[in-house]
C-alpha cells in the first residue's frame, strides 16, 4: 500500500519542492509511519544521481535517515546520517 502511495505521489509532480517529502499537499498532515518510511526511500532514490555536494541530495539522505530512525530502525539510520 505504501509503495502504491509513493508511485502515485511521484507521478503527480506537485512542485512543492522538498516539503513534499514531509507534508501532504492536500490536507497539510505531516507524514508518519510506513508512508514516511516509503517516502524517505523515494526521496533518497530521487536525488541519488545528483552530485554529492548537491543540497537536495543531502536533504534526501536526511529525510531517509529521519524516517528510518522514527520507524524504530536507529541502527540503519546511523550510516545514512554519517553520509548526510
Amino acid at each position: 500500500q505504501a509503495e502504491v502511495a509513493v508511485n502515485e505521489f511521484e507521478d503527480q509532480g506537485t512542485g512543492a519542492g522538498i516539503e513534499k517529502w514531509h507534508t501532504c499537499f492536500d490536507c497539510g498532515q505531516v507524514f508518519h509511519g510506513a508512508v514516511k518510511l516509503a517516502l524517505g526511500w523515494a526521496a533518497w532514490k530521487t536525488y541519488l544521481g545528483r552530485p554529492e555536494a548537491d543540497g537536495h541530495r543531502c536533504l534526501g539522505m536526511g529525510i531517509l535517515g529521519e524516517a528510518l530512525r522514527d520507524s524504530g530502525r536507529p541502527e540503519e539510520s546511523l550510516p545514512v546520517f554519517k553520509t548526510y
